[in-house]
């Protein structure tokens, strides 16, 4: 990279720090102090791509830019950077006055600090737009921001909720992915029934109908709803939402803003499809399950992860899906996002093929995957000499050879092309190299080779290797995990259409293929009993005309005429056909997915945050096996919820193991800190604590509840142990029995 370059340098620093570099040996690298290093990360993790390259401020509207010059007298001046450095301070500070052995962290208090320090309206990416702003940026089609109903609108004191611990996940959605600007823009009060899929996603409920078990005051107040309302209003809200047909809008505006606020990564994308059975009586296509290794009624959800298996695209299609062309679209959607260098496609060997690949080198986007008919034999006969690099993963080292495989596909057998209608010539023979590097499994002795183009990326095998590999930990266990966690194949609302896919395989060609079968297997016995009869011949020499191996040629020759007649008709036939106009044929179904798609946003969107999440425990809690049953416990901590008009502050109950409770509060401080908002001007804080505790400072207890209370009165400390001057006055009690 050229180091010169002052955003190649800064995209080069994110990357290195993002896989745990020293970041004092790299500073020394590059020339460069600590302290610029964790600007560059922290713009990153905040602002985003454009955030880091540009000032450190996101790209911003038409009616932002009328907002910010009709307050600019009302922003504090100076640069970012010092800021995040007040931020920092500010929290360097909190962590050193409140250890784990003194009180609890009291969440008003050290947000009113940050607020001092450095305006969080500010140091937030994107901040949540006034009801002003969303009037202005609302569309005619839009539900103007007057008529929205606000979130959190009703005032009240603690209330007990089961659900608490749910509000990590909508706090970072309301910071961080613009959560109820998005929503309330498409759908004005739609944003209720994606408040309502946000639990079910969550606590992996798996359908609308359970949830009339869950407990409607407590869900619905830490919802923002107030109360869940009954199984009939929830579905006329669904319908409300699912009948504007804005799912497309809202999934291409969502795609777009994770890469562009540098949400997920664009170096590696892996692309799988996984099944979504259909199991009604209407007639669907059908879709291939791998685990039955036979076709199924359904549909092929194709989705794109991340090196860290955060969901970047997805797309729901009819039947087996069209893998080579979803990677196509990729490619392009890269382009048309100007990421700069495009990311590599790493996809398994249904993608094989070499037109496939032509097309891939054609358009100039690079790849990775396995070569489907390598030769086994010749794997095993290259010498282990020649494997001269080697790398270990996962516990097990391999050794690795790198070859090149020179491809040419010609686009046309037929001897006299027509011309292409763009340029009026003759489509010529694509010859290209393709870079083939074999994998030497030592533990295994299995070998194995896989088939690459980088587009001048210039990647090293063993760079090539791992992100092959990676491809099961980033795209085969994040399905299983999230099939296993949430409810990943949910379809709210089903709907059926007839489907413009009407074509099926010609079933002239399956019964000419079982003729042809039969014809040679037939071919076959002639061909063993002639080779077993010896010729007759009469007394003159000649050979005999009734003689059994004369009978046998001939029937092989009628049984050779037969065949060839059978492939040409073969041959002739299309290979699918309409069967539209047949009236004793029953039509294909098409699947409506507009309600699926918004159920699998949400479900994308909480993953996404849950992968975050994780980011954030591994600076607080070192086990790295025992991280997702971390934040998975804290998902289901029960809690307590209070709403006035300035906060709406949920608490946890604290866990009970010290180092998970540790890494519990880190992480409610650094959700606080990013200074989510929501629209109505209310600021979102969560926190650890009893609901018994307080939040004053021990030594303000004397003044604010007097002498007459002492008794009865326990602070908020992290220990539940009696506040200082409570504590006094116990003594003094026992030194006078």
């Amino acid at each position: 990279m050229n180091l010169a370059d002052k955003a190649e340098r800064r995209l080069l620093v994110v990357e290195l720090l993002q896989r745990k570099l020293n970041q004092t040996r790299l500073a020394e690298v590059l020339n460069l102090s600590r302290q610029t290093l964790h600007n560059y990360r922290e713009c990153y993790r905040l602002f985003g791509v454009t955030g880091l390259l540009h000032g450190y401020s996101p790209s911003r509207s038409v009616s932002e830019e009328r907002q910010g010059r009709l307050h600019v007298d009302k922003r504090r001046p100076g640069s970012k950077a010092r800021e995040l450095e007040a931020l920092r301070r500010a929290e360097k500070r909190l962590t050193a006055e409140v250890t784990q052995e003194e009180l609890a962290w009291d969440g008003e208090a050290a947000a009113r600090c940050a607020l001092e320090e450095a305006p969080l309206e500010e140091v937030v990416r994107v901040d949540q737009p006034s009801r002003q702003t969303v009037a202005e940026q609302a569309s005619p089609e839009q539900v103007p921001a007057a008529v929205i109903e606000l979130p959190y609108a009703e005032h009240h004191d603690w209330e007990a909720s089961r659900y608490a611990g749910i509000f990590p996940v909508l706090l970072v959605l309301m910071s961080q992915w613009q959560w109820m600007q998005r929503l309330s823009q498409l759908f004005g009060n739609g944003w209720r029934i994606f408040q309502v899929f946000v639990l079910m996603a969550v606590r992996n409920i798996r359908s609308i109908e359970q949830l009339k078990h869950e407990r409607r005051e407590e869900a619905g107040r830490l919802l923002g709803l107030g109360r869940l309302p009954a199984l009939d209003t929830l579905w006329s809200w669904f319908h409300d939402v699912a009948g504007k047909s804005r799912a497309g809008a809202l999934l291409k505006a969502f795609f777009a803003d994770q890469i562009r606020c540098g949400l997920v990564a664009t170096r590696l994308w892996f692309t799988d499809g996984h099944l979504l059975p259909y199991t009604g009586q209407d007639k669907v296509h059908a879709a291939w399950n791998t685990q039955r290794r036979m076709p199924m009624p359904g549909q092929t959800n194709l989705v794109t992860c991340d090196e860290q298996g955060r969901i970047v695209y997805f797309d729901i299609q009819e039947g087996k899906g069209d893998l080579r062309a979803q990677i196509l679209r990729l490619g392009e959607y890269a382009r048309q996002q100007s990421l700069g260098t495009p990311p590599v496609q790493v996809f398994d060997r249904e993608g094989d093929g070499l037109g496939f690949f032509s097309e891939l080198v054609r358009r100039r986007t690079p790849f990775i995957t396995w070569e489907k008919n390598a030769n086994p034999a010749r794997l095993r006969a290259l010498p282990a000499a020649d494997f001269t690099h080697s790398v270990s993963m996962n516990g097990t080292d391999y050794r690795l050879l790198e070859e090149t495989k020179a491809c040419l596909y010609p686009p046309k057998t037929d001897p006299d092309p027509d011309p292409d209608p763009d340029t009026g010539m003759a489509e010529l023979a694509h010859t290209f190299d393709l870079r083939r590097v074999v994998l030497w499994n030592l533990r295994t002795n299995h070998r194995i080779s896989v088939l690459c183009w980088d587009a001048d990326l210039q990647w090293s095998p063993q760079e090539v290797l791992t992100a092959m590999l990676s491809r099961w930990g980033a795209s085969e266990n994040t399905f299983k995990h999230i099939k296993g966690r949430h409810p990943y194949h949910y379809h709210p609302g089903f709907g059926l259409a007839e489907s413009d896919k009407q074509d099926i395989a010609n079933p002239q060609i399956k019964g000419l293929a079982q003729q042809i079968a039969s014809t040679q297997g037939h071919l076959a016995k002639l061909y063993k009993q002639q080779a077993k009869t010896q010729p007759s011949f009469n007394r003159d020499g000649s050979e005999r005309h009734n003689s059994r191996h004369r009978r046998l040629a001939a029937a092989i020759a009628v049984s050779e005429t037969q065949l060839k007649q059978l492939q040409a008709d073969k041959a002739r036939l299309p290979e699918r056909v309409n069967v539209t106009g047949l009236s004793d044929y029953r039509s294909f179904n098409a699947i409506d997915n507009e309600g699926k798609n918004l159920f699998d946003f949400v479900t994308s969107s909480v993953w996404n945050v849950r992968r975050q999440l994780l980011d954030w425990l591994d600076d607080s809690y070192a086990k790295d096996s025992d991280r997702v049953d971390l934040l998975y416990a804290i998902f289901n901590c029960h809690g307590w919820v209070r709403s006035d008009e300035h906060w709406v502050v949920v608490r946890l109950e604290p866990l009970q193991q010290p180092a998970r409770r540790y890494a519990q509060e880190q992480l409610c401080r650094k959700l606080t800190g990013l200074g989510a908002r929501i629209p109505g001007g209310k600021w979102l804080r969560i926190e650890v604590g009893h609901r018994r505790f307080c939040s004053f400072d021990p030594a303000e207890c004397l003044q604010i509840i007097g002498p007459a209370h002492q008794r009865r009165h326990r602070c908020n400390r992290a220990d539940s142990r009696r506040c200082a001057v409570t504590a006094s006055a116990a003594s003094a009690r026992s030194g006078r029995r």
